[in-house]
């Protein structure tokens, strides 16, 4: 079979105005990036906020492993089943952000037939967010060193600055540094890191915020610091809230591509599911909703980060709720999470399938916890028996959910037309969304809740530096905001060599962080980095243009 980018380059792109037209967009509503990607205008949204609503579909999966489970792929493969079927369709996903890119994840723009296009704009620059971020995120920080070289008029304790630098890039070396050496005209010493852009709160406040001038209210209450007497420093303290707002007049707009059959997509921001929220923009969500009958959207990783934060944080913030909710999973990592060795997963193995299904029946638990009925999708390889795919629906049966195979990924939306029917089935339901915690609940309660309820924790453990951090933090009045966990993404506890289904654990919280302007409280369990690495092999290595422009290597 053709690779991803291959596949990309043959296909035939109708010009974006064409796409826009299936959604009652007018070329007014448009701002192009060229022939195949537009933004949103600003003005487009009060001509279509009164629509209603069409339904929303949530794409989840089970703890993702190196055998790959397809959320993305499965999720444009179903987009585009619900077309074929001649639904009025939109998707709403995430941007790639470079680092995985480079790296070994590789990209979000789906893989085989079922891709969102221009696939390589879409996985490299695009319409250039994650740059403006970058940019107001650093403007940020220079502001801040600027104001200690310039006499510090606001105190500023150089221990407990909380704002570091980013990079849209894994780079290892820039976790932590030291700035400001060279003498007292290049600033005062002290020392920093880098996160990756992805992690920056301002992706975070530009997925949460409804408008341009509700972003710009966020941005000036992050805390970016606190002074010698303990008070928090915000940018509007530093005087900059209007200048880092400015940088992102457009990245707040919602981007709009295609897929290979033509299905409209937004594609807007990119927080990560471990270390932040995990989700596309609440402006392409609703945009998409106000436009479309169905609208299919993904969480990061597993369901129990991006779902439970999709739910918990987003879905709380923003008034939404999902219709239907479709965990994808793979034979291949269900045998994973059976205990079986990458190496060997093409083998037929009924008992590691069985003891890894104990994961997605985990996942099942927890998405009906929600109040939310879900569909299975099961993502199938050609290594897949039927002697596996029929235990495997003997055992979806038993715990009475709905069971479908897709093959998206060789077949596009035609792959998909039993989930699709099955969606539809579920969308037209009555549905509700029960919270894993009130706001009331003290920080402490909310963590417990999560890790009791979503990870089947027996309690959790916290260092010295997190409760103190709890105890700061409910002092200073921030302990009704919600919860974003941050722990690996492949297992349901906070070790991740704990496959399955874990049992017999706690979580232990190490490090509490204050995201004020995003609007929630970040607890670390375990070793969470916020700026990944490169492998011994990046896919850069495999990358390569000619003179003509054609890129390959790119997936």
């Amino acid at each position: 079979m053709k690779s991803d980018v291959e596949i990309a380059q043959e296909a035939t792109l109708s010009h974006i105005s064409e796409i826009a037209t299936q959604l009652d967009l007018t070329e007014d509503d448009l701002e192009l990036y060229g022939k195949y990607k537009a933004k949103i205008s600003i003005d487009a949204w009060n001509r279509i906020k009164n629509n209603e609503n069409g339904k929303l579909i949530l794409v989840t999966a089970i703890n993702p492993t190196p055998a790959g489970e397809g959320k993305t792929t499965t999720s444009i493969g179903l987009a585009d089943a619900l077309h074929q079927l001649g639904k009025k369709t939109a998707l709403a996903l995430r941007e790639p952000s470079l680092g995985p890119c480079f790296g070994i994840k590789g990209g979000a723009a789906g893989g085989g037939y079922a891709q969102v296009v221009p696939m390589e704009d879409i996985n490299l620059h695009f319409t250039g967010d994650f740059h403006a971020l970058t940019s107001a995120h650093n403007l940020l920080a220079a502001v801040i060193d600027n104001h200690l070289q310039q006499g510090n008029e606001l105190d500023i304790d150089v221990r407990r600055i909380t704002w570091r630098r980013v990079v849209d890039l894994n780079d290892r070396a820039l976790r932590n540094i030291i700035c400001g050496l060279g003498g007292k005209a290049h600033g005062v010493p002290r020392e920093t890191g880098f996160d990756i852009t992805v992690a920056s709160e301002l992706m975070a406040i530009l997925c949460l915020s409804d408008d341009l001038q509700d972003a710009k209210k966020r941005i000036g209450r992050i805390v970016v610091a606190y002074s010698r007497s303990g008070k928090p420093i915000h940018p509007d303290d530093l005087k900059v809230t209007g200048a880092l707002t400015l940088l992102l007049k457009d990245a707040i707009k919602p981007n709009l591509v295609q897929s290979l059959e033509k299905t409209p997509a937004f594609i807007h921001g990119g927080p990560f599911a471990n270390i932040a929220h995990g989700c596309n923009s609440v402006l392409a969500t609703k945009h998409a909703l106000k436009l479309a009958d169905y609208v299919v959207t993904e969480a990061g990783f597993g369901a129990d980060l991006g779902a439970e934060k999709f739910l918990n944080i987003k879905c709380r913030f923003a008034g939404l709720k999902p219709d239907a909710v479709v965990i994808v999973a793979t034979i291949r990592a269900l045998k994973m999470h059976g205990g079986l060795a990458k190496k060997d997963l093409a083998v037929p193995d009924l008992e590691a399938l069985h003891r890894g299904i104990g994961n997605l029946a985990k996942h099942i638990e927890n998405i009906r916890g929600f109040g939310l009925t879900p569909i299975i999708a099961i993502n199938k390889f050609p290594t897949d028996t039927e002697a596996e795919i029929a235990l495997l629906e003997k055992e979806c049966q038993k715990l009475d959910v709905e069971f479908s195979l897709s093959t998206v990924f060789t077949d596009g939306g035609k792959g998909a037309t039993d989930l699709a029917e099955k969606v539809v089935i579920a969308a037209a339901k009555p549905s509700q969304l029960i919270f894993t915690y009130t706001d009331e609940m003290s920080i402490k309660e909310k963590i417990e809740a999560i890790a009791r309820k979503i990870y089947g924790a027996d309690g959790v453990n916290y260092s010295p530096a997190a409760e103190k951090s709890i105890i700061q933090l409910e002092k200073l009045g921030f302990s009704k905001m919600p919860v974003c966990m941050a722990k690996t993404q492949y297992s349901l506890s906070d070790d991740m060599t704990k496959l399955g289904r874990p049992t017999n654990f706690k979580i232990t919280v190490r490090e509490l962080r204050l995201a004020a302007g995003a609007g929630f409280i970040v607890a670390l369990a375990g070793n969470i980095l916020t700026m990944p690495g490169l492998p011994k092999k990046p896919a850069a290595e495999n990358m390569d243009i000619d003179a003509n422009g054609k890129i390959t290597g790119l997936f």
